[in-house]
């Protein structure tokens, strides 16, 4: 039987601007039935714009979300760009968190993080009155407080934002819109996490 997987996030889980395929969790979950491990594609919760309370109100709404095999989260973009604190996106986090692992049966090792990409390296990014240096470092300072609680909770964190930096100005790699990624970038998201869902997946099928 298919393990189920569920998804979590903003628009870079929904995939704002790229065909459903090109998503990253369609990509990853794909790329690891070619490896064997047979993971259904995700039920996908997130809508471009939310921030942490806005997926947790959804979630709220959305329930009875039920128990999965799998979950993944990549939330706290717009918390950034509206210009909420660390401070509160942590705290906002932990919860998401915590609640992602009530719905992977209670189980930790069935929750993937990935970071929050760097869209300050993006075209639309180099527009921003605040500069990519400081679009950076904020969001440097957000990706360091989701690892620290995911390393409390026993949560796998992958970290996709030095290739979304390195390679966010590349025109293959960003979407028309110039802000978000392109099914290429995704790839190179999902190539990151492919790895380590593996590991957890054929650990929990042991």
């Amino acid at each position: 039987m298919a393990l189920t997987y569920l998804a979590l996030g903003d628009s870079y889980t929904i995939g704002e601007a790229v065909p459903e395929a090109g998503r990253w969790p369609l990509q990853m979950a794909a790329a690891l039935r070619e490896r064997g491990v047979g993971l259904d594609d995700p039920r996908i919760v997130a809508t471009t714009g939310w921030t942490t309370d806005e997926l947790a109100l959804a979630l709220d709404l959305a329930e009875p979300l039920g128990q999965w095999d799998f979950v993944s989260l990549l939330i706290g973009v717009n918390n950034q760009y509206r210009g909420r604190s660390a401070v509160q996106y942590g705290g906002e986090f932990r919860e998401l968190l915590e609640r992602a692992i009530r719905y992977a049966h209670g189980r930790a090792d069935r929750v993937l993080v990935l970071s929050i990409p760097d869209w300050g390296a993006t075209p639309f990014g180099a527009s921003d009155k605040r500069g990519a240096a400081t679009i950076g470092a904020e969001l440097d300072v957000f990706n360091q407080t989701a690892r620290e609680i995911c390393a409390r909770h026993g949560v796998a964190f992958v970290d996709i934002t030095p290739v979304s930096r390195a390679r966010g100005n590349e025109p293959t790699m960003v979407a028309e819109d110039g802000l978000h990624p392109s099914a290429a970038m995704y790839a190179q998201w999902a190539e990151l996490a492919v790895p380590v869902a593996q590991r957890l997946l054929q650990a929990q099928a042991g």
